[in-house]
């Protein structure tokens, strides 16, 4: 009886362990299963946003900015202050309650300074400009780490695109060593020129090699702008690197631009803080008022008095502050002047550049691309069974590598040129 007691505790622990066991297996087998995540344009955009610890740093000057805001709208404090003359410290007279009440002075007071001329008002607005303005600012930051972070999609699409080609080729090379070698082993070539093409392996190997290091390199990069920490090491880029047509209007874009520019949103919003900050100099130059009440207490009687006090603004009225204010807002004017043609420049050029590389791809895209591929396979057909030199064959080999990594590059070009005008435009949704 005794040992079927002391056998049930260890027969309920061991159900408990294959219960948690079985709920815990397949937790972990999916995590054994799991491959790398693979993330789109748009997911890096959004986790750059989310996790970029530049980003994240600036923006908490739009917190400082609205702290200030606080500061700018504190009233004045009240002044207490309080005093008991002629004690007998050190004169040996004795200290009792009537030597204080008749022959000491005490002092109880309380003064407030009153501001004139609105100062707090104009203050708070003057904070609330420079916040408007400083949250533009960081909308700007946002739109260069977009670019920056498509920019670097866009390198790493480019080294996968490359990283494949050069598989591809290096494929289809060692299928052409191992007929060689087949050839030249039944004596239908000579030793030459079984030497030759395999010693261009080599130059597939190497291409392969850099290929898959410069795909490494960039998506170190892309993670670096995402936040390091976001993403696995194993992490990949899923994307459609392929031509993307775009019809848009130069007028249009440039209209649109100066509509969404958070850049150009702040110079002007700089003119209107710099109108804020002139408002809020003038109503410094009206002068305050301190008022004050005390209750006396001396030689036995008590008395009130409240007297005020203002400066009498003779010589200093805030003249030259008023004036750097003036001509602070003849700057910001010019700046968003300047601002506003740095933004129709910037358009102007990324609309021309896509044009140009826009040509670049229809050039590709109209029959060089199928040309140097039929060339290729016709040599390499032509060369397998004798009726092509290794030179011509090595030679077209090297025109439809070169044609088709220059049309990857210039691929890349033109994506990179269409993310730059959606930056120069403010949007990613061109009109």
């Amino acid at each position: 009886m005794r040992k079927r007691l002391v056998e049930r505790p260890r027969l309920l622990l061991h159900l408990v362990l294959g219960a948690l066991a079985a709920s815990l297996l397949p937790m972990v087998a999916g995590a054994q299963t799991q491959g790398p995540l693979k993330i789109s344009l748009d997911d890096a955009i959004q986790m750059a946003l989310v996790h970029n610890h530049a980003l994240l740093a600036a923006r908490t000057t739009i917190q400082q900015s609205e702290a200030e805001e606080v500061t700018a709208n504190l009233r004045p404090n009240p002044v207490l202050f309080a005093d008991w003359d002629y004690l007998p410290l050190f004169t040996g007279s004795a200290m009792n309650a009537t030597y204080l009440n008749d022959s000491t002075e005490a002092d109880l007071g309380l003064s407030y300074l009153f501001e004139r001329g609105g100062k707090r008002q104009r203050r708070l607005q003057a904070a609330r400009d420079v916040t408007a303005q400083t949250k533009s600012l960081v909308a700007d930051n946002e739109r260069t780490l977009t670019f920056n972070v498509a920019s670097q999609f866009i390198a790493a699409e480019l080294a996968e695109s490359a990283l494949d080609l050069a598989n591809e080729d290096l494929k289809s090379f060692q299928n052409t060593v191992d007929i060689t070698q087949e050839r030249y082993r039944t004596g239908e070539i000579g030793e030459d020129d079984y030497l030759k093409i395999k010693l261009q392996l080599l130059q597939f190997q190497t291409d392969a090699s850099q290929a898959q290091l410069a795909k490494v390199q960039a998506l170190s990069d892309l993670r670096q702008s995402l936040g390091y920490e976001s993403v696995s090491a194993s992490y990949d880029i899923a994307g459609a690197f392929d031509y993307q047509p775009v019809h848009v209007n130069l007028d249009d874009l440039q209209m649109k631009a100066l509509q969404n520019r958070p850049d150009f949103r702040a110079a002007q919003q700089g003119v209107a803080a710099a109108n804020s900050a002139y408002r809020l100099q003038k109503a410094i130059r009206a002068q305050d008022v301190t008022v004050n009440a005390n209750y006396s207490h001396v030689n036995s009687i008590n008395g009130a008095s409240f007297y005020a006090s203002i400066p009498l603004a003779i010589f200093n009225r805030n003249q030259g502050e008023i004036a750097r204010a003036q001509y602070a807002i003849a700057q910001a004017e010019e700046q968003q002047k300047a601002s506003s043609d740095q933004v129709l420049t910037e358009v102007r050029d990324a609309y021309e550049s896509v044009r140009a590389n826009d040509q670049i791809i229809d050039l590709y895209r109209s029959g060089y691309l199928d040309q140097a591929k039929q060339s290729r396979d016709i040599s390499e057909y032509a060369y397998q069974r004798g009726a092509a030199s290794l030179l011509d064959y090595l030679e077209a080999e090297r025109s439809y590598r070169a044609i088709q990594l220059s049309y990857r590059q210039a691929l890349a070009s033109y994506l990179t040129d269409l993310e730059q005008l959606r930056e120069a435009v403010g949007t990613r949704n061109l009109p």
